[in-house]
């Protein structure tokens, strides 16, 4: 089967979780044996098909090094739960931008090196599906890393907020340039906003009525810091635009992060509650929380994603692809309810092989 060979931009806490689960599940050689995957087989492809060729960051403990290294290197506080060998890919360094935040800059040290040119080195690792893992407030530098993909003709995944995928003129350049584009704002593979839509769906068709909800998550990793700095808005936007569409009618909801509490390191807590009424006006309450561990979360449904754009790169599609967009981001260019998402994606799956 062909190879499928990412370009990771940002080493931080997902790119670990990611480079880690490729030697996890690169062991195993049976479906079965891959517990914790959602998809051991996608159109084929199983992890051990997919190959990093290039990673780009700014932090000098990453520049330079190998990415086995680098990984590893602080602020990363991802568990490790497996020895990575010499990848014989040297993190380059890309350039700064809006990459760090005011309350993030206490944690990076940013490299002097000179900034790589990220189209050639793109080129020269013939990287076929670039995934964007920036810090969330960091559009400035995920839109340039948009050209980069576009001038180097790699397929692009934004996993930040920020709006590309669902950005009509960026859809167009894309489809322009004959790739593929997925995002915005990956999904997690046991997240709080997909169990918040899941729980929301449930009660409402029992006939509940939803007439007050939220969803507060706090957290410890750098992303958590960055999104408290510079994002917590525009998260909150998505996030709340995301568990809303899952009830048929309108009601009042609040989603999103609150805050950042170091301790906490790479784990997340959710804080749910939900109010509603049910049978003669009986009134009901529920309030939940939820604990993960955050990176591992992107984990499982980056290595969907990336084997999709794989596919998408094979039939040559251009432009947003709907289907893996709406499977695995919150923010698709097209709000989809969680069902009809994975049945759309399993039909996108099933007419790739």
């Amino acid at each position: 089967m062909p190879t499928v060979k990412v370009a990771l931009i940002g080493v931080g806490n997902c790119a670990s979780a990611f480079v880690q689960g490729l030697r996890f599940y690169g062991k195993f050689s049976k479906d079965e044996e891959c517990v914790g995957l959602r998809n051991p087989r996608l159109g084929g492809l199983t992890p051990r098909d997919i190959l990093v060729v290039a990673a780009f960051d700014v932090d000098e403990r990453k520049v330079e090094k190998d990415l086995a290294e680098a990984i590893f290197a602080e602020p990363n506080n991802a568990p490790k739960v497996t020895e990575v060998p010499s990848t014989g890919v040297i993190v380059r360094k890309g350039p700064l931008m809006d990459g760090v935040g005011k309350s993030a800059q206490t944690l990076v040290q940013v490299s002097a090196n000179p900034d790589a040119n990220v189209a050639q080195v793109l080129k020269e690792s013939s990287a076929e599906v670039a995934v964007n893992l920036l810090p969330s407030g960091a559009a400035e530098a995920s839109r340039w890393y948009a050209e980069q993909a576009l001038a180097a003709g790699c397929a692009f995944v934004n996993a930040t907020p920020n709006f590309i995928a669902s950005d009509a003129a960026w859809v167009k350049r894309f489809e322009a340039a004959g790739l593929p584009l997925a995002g915005d704002d990956l999904v997690d593979q046991a997240g709080s906003t997909a169990l918040h839509k899941t729980l929301l769906k449930l009660l409402s068709d029992s006939g509940v009525k939803i007439t007050e909800t939220y969803q507060l998550d706090v957290g410890g990793g750098t992303e958590s810091m960055d999104t408290l700095d510079r994002t917590r808005e525009a998260k909150r936007i998505i996030k709340t635009q995301s568990v809303a569409s899952s009830l048929p009618y309108k009601t009042e909801v609040v989603a999103g992060s609150t805050d950042y509490v170091d301790f906490l390191r790479n784990k997340r807590d959710s804080y749910f509650w939900v109010s509603g009424t049910y049978f003669c006006n009986a009134p009901f309450q529920i309030d939940l929380k939820f604990s993960t561990v955050d990176a591992p979360n992107a984990g499982s449904v980056l290595f969907d994603v990336v084997r999709a754009m794989k596919l998408a790169l094979d039939r040559k599609l251009k432009g947003a692809v709907v289907p893996v967009c709406a499977y695995g981001f919150k923010r698709p260019p097209q709000m989809m309810a969680l069902e009809t998402a994975e049945s759309a994606f399993k039909t996108f799956i099933a007419d790739s092989t």
